[in-house]
């Protein structure tokens, strides 16, 4: 699943698509517009980075990129407050964190959840979180 062509990508000076999460995320709840950039030279990393302060940016990728077996339990109240009325509405992408030069991880406890039709998204906690970490090791390659 490749993240910006799974979506209508508006074509600017950027490739970029908007997103809103009306809750933020995670520890930036105050933050709420954010657009999902990709440089072709990342793949397969892509940036969120928030709309109106481009000092701030998160870098995200493909969950089933990183751990195949990957199988998140999105709570069924998160499924509807972003408007998801099937599994192929829903687009994953988590965070990573790099940690040095040699140590990146990624959090798949906390994937962040887009609605492709409408681009609302969320950060949620799943239920299976118990499963997996929030410091899951990225193969560096």
């Amino acid at each position: 699943m490749n993240c910006v062509t799974d979506i209508e990508v508006e074509k600017t000076a950027a490739e970029a698509i908007q997103l809103r999460l009306p809750g933020g995320l995670l520890g930036f709840e105050q933050m709420k517009d954010y657009l999902l950039i990709a440089n072709p030279e990342e793949e397969p990393f892509h940036w969120l980075q928030v709309k109106d302060d481009a000092s701030l940016a998160f870098i995200v990728i493909d969950p089933f990129l990183v751990a195949p077996e990957y199988r998140p339990d999105i709570p069924q109240a998160e499924v509807v407050s972003i408007g998801l009325k099937e599994a192929g509405d829903a687009l994953l992408l988590n965070i990573v964190t790099v940690h040095g030069q040699n140590r990146a991880t990624v959090n798949l406890k906390g994937p962040i959840v887009i609605n492709r039709h409408t681009r609302v998204a969320k950060q949620v906690v799943i239920t299976n979180a118990v499963e997996y970490s929030v410091q899951h090791p990225l193969p560096l390659s």
